[in-house]
């Protein structure tokens, strides 16, 4: 049973939401069931909260997970993203205390995220943007991102980076869901892409998070550091992969503990841990065994002795002043 009154609640960067509007408009696109899952999620506000307190939660910023709200049409992918992000965030103006929201951009159209991405930083008072981990197979690191960057950049925006399905996915997926193995490899592919193209080291007030504790890519620093070090042209100068990745931050959704928390924390250390829960794509029951697997795991090596609660709730207080 998950201790609802636990010294320090969690603070959820990783937490989505649906509407009717948006289902129905991905189901007409042809995702009926999106990335290979068997069906839709409902979401309401009032279960969300309820919820929240039986996890012990104080906060929640809510986003609209992959497949995202571009399906092939730019106009039509503007009016969708602006209809979620008004959505998203009128339930966090009514309830500021529990919940936040990152903005929906209608990417690869690049001058309509950037319209987009003012509108929600400026206006909207969104707490920063999510990306796809590709969008419609444009990755992060392409040079036509650079004026959405731009903006981006000059706002301290955080940018939560979602995994989505890789252009291959019907080919290597096997006819399985993808978000078990595809999405964790997208976001290795995702992160190598923007530290290979140097986008990580020319926008450093960019704050990038990423999803289920950085998929494979703990796994794979030291290989993509060999291969940047001795074979010329694949982005070699700088600082080191692992001294790049470490500035980048994490949440730890789906199987934390007792394998990947510590691979991560191996690779970059405790400081940019992030607590997320991925409801409501994870149902309720499989968020609360994470939840426990948290709150029984050995505790991180900090200074203050602080619990994984603590340390990724100061986290996240950290990462939302650093992009004010």
């Amino acid at each position: 049973m998950i201790a609802t009154q636990a010294a320090t609640r969690l603070v959820d960067v990783h937490a989505h939401f649906v509407t009717s509007e948006y289902v129905a408009a991905a189901r007409a696109a042809g995702h009926e069931h999106p990335d290979g899952m068997p069906s839709w999620p409902s979401w309401s506000a009032d279960e969300h909260l309820r919820l929240m307190d039986a996890w012990g939660v104080s906060r929640s910023v809510l986003s609209v997970s992959s497949p995202g709200t571009h399906f092939g049409d730019d106009a039509a992918a503007r009016t969708l993203s602006r209809h979620v992000n008004e959505f998203g965030a009128a339930v966090a103006h009514a309830r500021p205390d529990r919940f936040g929201h990152f903005a929906s951009l209608p990417l690869p159209d690049v001058a309509g995220a950037a319209r987009e991405a003012a509108h929600a930083l400026d206006e909207l008072g969104s707490d920063g943007v999510t990306m796809q981990t590709n969008a419609r197979g444009v990755y992060p690191g392409d040079p036509r991102l650079e004026p959405l960057y731009a903006e981006l950049s000059r706002r301290h925006a955080v940018v939560f980076v979602h995994p989505t399905s890789p252009p291959c996915a019907e080919q290597v997926a096997l006819g399985r869901p993808r978000p078990m193995i595809e999405f964790l490899f997208d976001s290795a592919r995702a992160v190598t892409d923007l530290l290979l193209s140097g986008t990580l080291a020319r926008y450093p007030d960019i704050q990038w998070v990423f999803t289920h504790a950085g998929g494979v890519l703990p796994l794979l620093t030291d290989r993509i550091e060999l291969f940047r070090s001795v074979f010329p042209g694949t982005g070699g100068s700088g600082p080191t992969v692992r001294q790049q990745v470490a500035r980048l931050w994490f949440d730890i959704a789906g199987t934390p503990f007792p394998s990947q928390v510590p691979i991560l924390v191996d690779a970059v250390g405790p400081e940019r841990l992030l607590y997320g829960s991925d409801f409501c794509w994870t149902p309720p029951a499989a968020v609360a065994r994470q939840i426990t697997s948290i709150d029984t795991a050995p505790p991180p090596a900090s200074r203050d002795g602080a619990d994984w609660r603590a340390l990724t709730a100061r986290n996240a207080a950290r990462l939302f002043d650093r992009a004010r």
